[in-house]
């Protein structure tokens, strides 16, 4: 074993942070001899200095991330800050100054991934971040790796713990969206703002990185279809039930049944019973992947928390650690295949649609008869209601996003239609 220690220093010094050096002090000896070398916290980037770190020397707690990055003694730069910047000017330094870097930073990796591995490959240094997507669970290097002589066809998960915490306890109470979110702000799930959360912010990026790994191609964040699930109510839930569903807020990459696009998108989807993404409960994440080979996979785990993705970013920290001592790097971004992806307009799926209409003879004709102008072919329908209003259940077989659309614009302009209570897809089947 070597006994010059690598040298490695923490951006950011938070919930994850704090575990990260925690982890490296109390497990160094099982660290040192599985990357072959001790390794050493050398430097810790905060914002508040003053605060008291358990277990970190403050002579290593600055204020001044870029001087830390540019010190060119350091190994390995453990980015735990988040948002866009500084992290991008400090990891971009990084590479210029001989460091490696291990992110667990989803929105930047999403939306410039491509710029910075480019910079990583230029300064032959590694780029590693599987902290990014689910936490704990190893899903990255599945899918850069262990995949990589397959073909991954679909990755279809549940990548938020706020989100499937509220839509299980919606589920299994029969709470209101609003009920459910108070019980997760309360017991620390969702943030005070949980706009990121609720409205697939946090998921789109987490696709976005899932869907360029398992593609090989060019996802952004802007390519991804975001749908929230603040809408999802009771009333849905009632109805995923009679068909033998449950919700959840879902993370779906595909590749095209020809091979020559990928889709990439987030929204709140019915998922059969059956399906082991539905009994994925509280705020754990899973993710069920489908390759030519290996047929079907499923990862599960929590997918946040300061114990959780520390334990990512350390298993992070020992293979760049290895690759450093063995003066190599690790598999970069691969984006060979070039596909484009296909706007929300062209996906092909199953809806539920519920209709709020007249109750009066007639009107199923009417409504069936601008579904088949669409081309919207149905699978069932479910009529009931009194005193003069009624509600109509529909449940296609799988259509184009843009014939649903069309077809729900068309049924908006029937005089028997007053409202559309709600549009869900149906996935998984």
């Amino acid at each position: 074993m070597r006994t010059r220690p690598l040298k490695v220093a923490l951006l950011g010094c938070g919930v994850v942070g704090s575990e990260v050096a925690r982890i490296m002090t109390t497990h160094a000896d099982d660290l040192a001899a599985r990357i072959g070398a001790p390794v050493e916290l050398a430097g810790v980037a905060v914002r508040r200095p003053s605060k008291v770190r358990e277990g970190i020397d403050p002579d290593l707690v600055t204020t001044d991330a870029t001087a830390l990055v540019k010190r060119g003694d350091i190994d390995v730069i453990v980015e735990v800050i988040g948002g866009i910047e500084p992290a991008r000017t400090l990891i971009t330094t990084a590479f210029e100054h001989g460091a490696s870097v291990v992110s667990a930073n989803k929105a930047l990796v999403a939306q410039d991934g491509e710029a910075l591995h480019a910079a990583a490959e230029e300064h032959g240094r590694d780029l590693y971040y599987e902290a990014a997507v689910a936490g704990a669970i190893p899903l990255v290097r599945p899918l850069r790796e262990s995949l990589a002589g397959d073909k991954v066809n679909r990755v279809l998960g549940i990548v938020n713990g706020t989100t499937n915490f509220i839509l299980d306890k919606m589920d299994s109470t029969g709470a209101g969206y609003q009920e459910a979110l108070d019980e997760a702000t309360a017991l620390g799930y969702a943030e005070a703002d949980p706009t990121a959360d609720v409205e697939g912010f946090d998921a789109a990026a987490k696709a976005a990185i899932l869907a360029g790994i398992a593609f090989h191609t060019r996802v952004r964040l802007d390519d991804v279809y975001r749908e929230g699930m603040s809408e999802v109510t009771a009333a849905d839930f009632a109805s995923a039930k009679e068909m033998g569903c449950t919700i959840k807020l879902l993370a779906i990459c595909e590749r095209a049944a020809d091979g020559g696009s990928v889709t990439a998108r987030v929204h709140p989807a019915m998922i059969p019973l059956d399906h082991p993404l539905a009994s994925v409960r509280g705020a754990y994440n899973a993710v069920f992947v489908e390759a030519e080979a290996a047929g079907q996979l499923m990862f599960y785990g929590p997918g946040a928390g300061g114990s959780p993705t520390a334990s990512a970013v350390l298993g992070d920290l020992v293979a760049v650690c290895r690759n450093r001592l063995n003066g190599a790097t690790g598999p970069g971004d691969s984006a060979y295949t070039q596909l484009p992806v296909s706007p929300m307009g062209d996906v092909v799926t199953r809806y539920h649609i519920s209709l709020d209409v007249a109750d009066k003879p007639g009107v199923l004709a009417q409504v069936a008869t601008v579904f088949a102008e669409h081309g919207v072919s149905i699978d069932t329908v479910r009529q009931s209601g009194k005193d003069g209003e009624a509600s109509l259940v529909v449940v296609t077989h799988r259509a184009a996003d843009a014939a649903l659309t069309g077809t729900v614009d068309a049924l908006r302009q029937l005089d028997t239609v007053r409202g559309v209570a709600s549009i869900m897809r149906v996935e998984g089947e």
